[in-house]
């Protein structure tokens, strides 16, 4: 069962990015720490972290536009570029000018992106399963969905009976069992939204063009200090592609936990510990004195088990 942590007292708002309305929740005080959320999601998912996370920091958790509370905008640009441009001018807009970023499965790889982009903004990234180019396990989903008949079938998915979601969810979940009502709820109520529906299939037509020009970009975010947490029994994106990412990016430490896709939904004490850990051993340093860190690259497994270390690639 997915553990349960005291909800946070936070704000809600919203900020005014090129006309269109964003959405996030906010909490704490100190160094800017921004949360983005995966494909079919929305700030809600951050719900058991943002507490302990706002003990150290001062957190947004955004609904990016189309989904969660944010506006829905037709012929929405959903590149990673263009996710990433949108993100930066909800950071002017909130006056934060650099901040450590959270991020999940999408939400990861857009995160990737931003740092690609605007390193300067980004101070440490911390990366759930984040979707990258050397995962094939989404391929088979991605190819489905980009089909006609795959779309037509992605209308109809949301209104199925939810054993069968709870079912169809479990993989990505590390079992059935752990996926709770309120999961399928938010996910069920994502995509029975038309704008929203839309704007995740147009993203899964883009993905692998997409992949393709993240992978081109990784090269700017190696030195960025990176923590990887991914499930052991992760179904989305695979461990074995977390590790390749982890030998790409030197200045990252990939930790492993047991779970699923969603490991700081299952396991949001663990998840919060470990990202706790995390930051305390790693201060932030400005863009410009990231060259004269040195990274100490390593695979581990959460609670003390057996850790084996990954030696970088050369450039």
């Amino acid at each position: 069962m997915k553990q349960e942590t005291p909800q946070p007292e936070y704000e809600e708002g919203f900020v005014e990015v090129a006309g269109v309305r964003v959405y996030y929740l906010h909490a704490g005080s100190g160094q800017p720490m921004l949360l983005i959320h995966g494909l079919v999601g929305s700030s809600e998912n951050w719900r058991n972290n943002i507490g302990a996370l706002a003990e150290h920091a001062s957190v947004y958790a955004i609904d990016l536009v189309n989904m969660g509370k944010s506006q829905r905008v037709g012929a929405l640009d959903a590149t990673l570029a263009a996710t990433a441009n949108r993100i930066i001018a909800v950071m002017d807009a909130l006056g934060v000018t650099a901040a450590d970023i959270v991020g999940h499965s999408h939400g990861g790889a857009v995160a990737l992106m931003l740092a690609a982009l605007y390193p300067r903004r980004v101070l440490r990234l911390i990366l759930f399963a984040p979707a990258n180019p050397y995962n094939r396990c989404f391929d088979p989903m991605v190819r489905l969905y980009s089909t006609w008949w795959g779309g037509l079938l992605a209308w109809v998915v949301p209104y199925l009976p939810a054993s069968i979601q709870r079912f169809a969810l479990g993989g990505m979940y590390g079992g059935a069992a752990r996926v709770k009502f309120s999961d399928l709820r938010e996910i069920a109520n994502c995509l029975r939204d038309p704008s929203s529906l839309r704007h995740v299939l147009c993203i899964t037509r883009g993905w692998f063009a997409e992949e393709a020009k993240l992978k081109a970009a990784l090269r700017r975010v190696k030195r960025v200090p990176t923590l990887l947490v991914w499930g052991d029994r992760d179904c989305t994106v695979s461990l074995s592609s977390g590790i390749r990412l982890h030998r790409k990016l030197r200045a990252s430490e990939l930790m492993v936990v047991p779970g699923g896709h969603s490991v700081f939904e299952e396991v949001p004490e663990e998840a919060n510990r470990i990202m706790a850990e995390w930051l305390g051993r790693h201060p932030v340093f400005a863009p410009g004195e990231r060259d004269r860190r040195r990274a100490v690259p390593g695979v581990r497994r959460a609670r003390g088990s057996a850790a084996a270390l990954a030696a970088p690639e050369k450039a």
